[in-house]
């Protein structure tokens, strides 16, 4: 296990989802953990189960004043800030008009300004302690077209670039700056995009869980914590000289279109330019 010990974290959107996951990941590796989220009975649950290296702070990631409030409590508990995960979010509703500037606007405020706010109020704590690393979520979404809806997708393509330029910008202070883009991690952040409430899309989080083994080439369905693993080398002294980069951890989506790892989409799909199944089974590599 990486070790994190005397290491200080936050994780934004900590009391759920890859949040949650990754926040139990931190912990496990010896990390002193701020879990900043606005679900308060879920963040005292989080603290009555878990020790005292634990604290839950309110803030909502798009109000800057609760952000340097919260960040302000974290240094003072914990004595600075090492690691910032920048995870809070989710996406519009599916359907949703994607030229309704008032949709786009909150989605870009909870998914990128959030994450600027959140390396303003980290940086001056972590350049006092000789540097840090801040990791942001990104997507595949904002990788490729196809993976979200429309605003969602922008937002976290801009996340993928923002890592970039604030690497190059926070490398003098010994701070690296990272995204990490999941594939399909079951959460409830699907059921949130078709309109239903927490507990109904905490159902559908495990119903997808149960699906979503051929969803990609890994034939295993994604979980948090392997968002969190990644989350763990970046703050961890073992990726001391990677910044500005993007990991997608995704159970190898994003590799290619199916028609790349499924057999029956490869057939399907240059049968209709007149390859024979033995021509295509051949060109996969198929006994």
């Amino acid at each position: 296990m990486i070790d994190l010990r005397g290491k200080v974290a936050i994780v934004t959107g900590g009391c759920s989802g890859i949040g949650r996951g990754t926040l139990k990941v931190l912990h496990r590796a010896g990390a002193q953990v701020a879990c900043v989220d606005v679900q308060d009975e879920k963040g005292e649950a989080l603290c009555e189960e878990m020790d005292d290296r634990v604290l839950y702070v309110h803030a909502d990631v798009t109000s800057e004043s609760e952000i340097a409030a919260a960040f302000e409590r974290v240094t003072e508990r914990f004595g600075g800030i090492d690691v910032l995960f920048n995870n809070a979010g989710t996406a519009e509703q599916l359907g949703s008009d994607p030229f309704d500037m008032a949709i786009f606007e909150g989605v870009q405020r909870l998914l990128v300004q959030s994450v600027v706010l959140g390396i303003k109020y980290a940086v001056p704590s972590m350049a006092a302690r000789g540097g840090g690393s801040i990791v942001n979520t990104a997507s595949v979404a904002g990788l490729q077209a196809g993976y979200g809806p429309f605003a969602y997708s922008v937002a976290k393509g801009a996340v993928v670039h923002l890592s970039r330029v604030a690497a190059a910008a926070l490398a003098r202070d010994g701070i690296r700056v990272n995204a990490i883009c999941p594939g399909l991690i079951p959460t409830s952040i699907f059921g949130r995009a078709m309109g239903e409430s927490i507990a109904d899309a905490d159902r559908r989080a495990r119903d997808i869980s149960e699906r979503a083994h051929g969803f990609q080439p890994i034939r295993i369905a994604g979980s948090p914590e392997d968002i969190g693993y990644a989350v763990a080398y970046f703050a961890s002294d073992l990726s001391r000289f990677v910044t500005g980069q993007f990991l997608a951890v995704d159970g190898g989506l994003t590799v290619g279109p199916r028609s790349a790892w499924e057999e029956s989409a490869a057939i399907e799909s240059w049968s209709r330019i007149g390859m024979s199944e033995e021509q295509i089974k051949a060109l996969l590599g198929a006994s």
